[in-house]
């Protein structure tokens, strides 16, 4: 089963990377998961300067805003999509990501729509 691990970082150092992990830690993890063969996809984001939000008005209209300014104070940083058996062990990889010690990772099912 597919799930999707949502790095929320709580604070981001001076390069917009999480505060508290390493490169040598994310490379470690990321070794990990590849060698595991449960790595779907994955990415890092950009830096949170460079984000753009998006909503629509009641008159239908576009609205366009800098920045994604939620209403928490966690960022996220990146994912991972990974195929593992079941939450437990999706769980247990998420544990053992590098983002999870200095923010959180949050863990959902990938929805499988059609074939």
């Amino acid at each position: 089963m597919k799930y999707m691990l949502l790095i929320m970082a709580d604070a981001v150092d001076e390069n917009g990377g999480a505060a508290g992990c390493s490169v040598e830690d994310w490379v470690a993890y990321d070794k990990q998961v590849r060698e595991a063969g449960i790595f779907v996809s994955g990415e890092s984001l950009a830096d949170l300067v460079t984000a753009t939000t998006v909503r629509v008005g009641q008159d239908g209209g576009r609205i366009v805003t800098d920045g994604p300014f939620a209403e928490s104070r966690e960022l996220l940083g990146g994912f991972y999509v990974i195929d593992v058996p079941d939450l437990d062990a999706a769980l247990d990889w998420a544990a053992r990501c590098p983002g999870a010690r200095d923010g959180a990772v949050v863990v959902r099912p990938v929805a499988g729509f059609g074939g």
